[in-house]
């Protein structure tokens, strides 16, 4: 019985560990969203042009999730995340150290190719730790770490910078990548590879139908989210006019927000999971819809309530739609856990790109007004599409 409850115990240890390492990935990935500007004034760009740090890094872990996925597949699982996440930690050092822009860009490419490996890689791991009754929660945490680096470890970094420098926030995620290295070492099973993994079964999965609609509402909702979020540090300094500290608050309630949403979802997301995708994406219209509207920016208090309802709900859309897709794949799960990777990853860097674009042709309101307006549509999507029944293999 005793090793039972050691067994269970280590079992979701892993999983956290898991958890944390995708919210280090992704706020990774993020961190100059909340530090365009320092980043900017520091190496002497415009905002616009430090996007792009965003942007490429989520196009380079867009194209690495799917390679990883049929080049990396049949490596043991552990020593592989292990040293993915070492690389992620050299990559911030990298950054924090960069004296140009160019040397920032280089460093983040390395960071990207760790990133898209390890977050394709982590998809299955979920079915694998834990018996397959309890694959949601399980995924909920995994994943959780990305909706908590989207609307935490953007706040986090950018609180760090306006106290500390731009560069300390980079520094930080190093030290905290190299503390999720040693408790994978520590946590993690070994646990085989996968081997088999080919173009051929992908091109299978994207010609399923039922992918084909969940991807699309996965591209849909995440290049609205970050077509908004991208901005949201120029959108507070510069619609509201507020000092950097209550920058750093506001980004605060928007990440409260999406860590209380992901402890509500990962208890409810087994049974409830088309509903809570539903209601969430549903939330995160109106909020977008909400921060667009004039007397929004008279307010701080206002900004922030909206700023809570859109953190809470894109954090269930992020873990929602993952746990679909694993749900939905059964025995393909790496594979289509690598898909789904690429197109969130492309999905961050094409929001970005167009959030830019309308940003510059109509102000910094009209990227939340669309954004708005595409997460309704991808309400529309998902309300159609039949909620999966399949689950991968139980644990051994």
């Amino acid at each position: 019985m005793n090793q039972h409850v050691a067994s269970t115990w280590r079992q979701w240890l892993a999983v956290s560990a898991l958890g944390v390492g995708s919210f280090a990935i992704v706020t990774t990935e993020l961190a100059p969203v909340g530090l365009l500007t320092p980043i900017g004034v520091d190496l002497n760009q415009p905002e616009s042009t430090v996007g792009l740090a965003v942007t490429l890094y989520a196009w380079i872990g867009a194209v690495a999730a799917l390679v990883s996925a049929t080049t990396l597949s049949a490596l043991p699982r552990r020593p592989l995340l292990l040293g993915l996440m070492l690389v992620l930690a050299a990559s911030a050092v990298g950054s924090g150290i960069a004296s140009s822009f160019g040397a920032l860009m280089a460093a983040r490419v390395v960071g990207a190719l760790a990133h898209g490996a390890f977050w394709a890689m982590i998809g299955t791991l979920g079915a694998q730790i834990v018996p397959a009754k309890h694959l949601g929660l399980a995924t909920s945490i995994i994943f959780g770490g990305v909706s908590a680096a989207s609307v935490a470890g953007v706040p986090l970094a950018s609180y760090l910078g306006s106290v500390a420098g731009w560069r300390m926030s980079f520094f930080a995620i190093a030290v905290l990548s190299l503390g999720i290295a040693v408790a994978i070492r520590v946590s993690v099973p070994s646990l085989l590879g996968q081997a088999g993994v080919d173009t051929g079964t992908m091109r299978r999965i994207m010609a399923n139908r039922r992918f084909q609609r969940i991807f699309a509402v996965t591209i849909v909702s995440i290049t609205a989210h970050f077509m908004a979020f991208t901005f949201i540090e120029p959108y507070l300094r510069g619609v509201l006019n507020v000092s950097p500290t209550m920058i750093a608050i506001l980004l605060f309630v928007f990440g409260v927000a999406g860590l209380l949403a992901n402890v509500f979802s990962g208890a409810l997301i087994d049974a409830h999971m088309k509903t809570l995708v539903v209601g969430a994406l549903l939330v995160a219209a109106l909020a977008l819809a909400g921060l667009a509207l004039p007397f929004t920016a008279t307010s701080a208090s206002v900004a922030g309530v909206f700023l809570f309802a859109w953190g809470a709900g894109i954090a269930v859309v992020l873990v929602g739609l993952q746990t679909w897709v694993i749900k939905e794949a059964g025995s393909d799960a790496l594979p289509a856990s690598a898909i789904y990777v690429a197109l969130f990853n492309a999905a961050i860097g094409l929001g970005a790109v167009l959030g830019s674009v309308i940003l510059a042709m109509s102000g910094i309101v009209a990227p939340f007004i669309v954004a708005s307006v595409m997460t309704a549509i991808s309400l529309l999507g998902i309300a159609v599409v039949q909620e999966p029944q399949s689950l991968p293999a139980p644990a051994e």
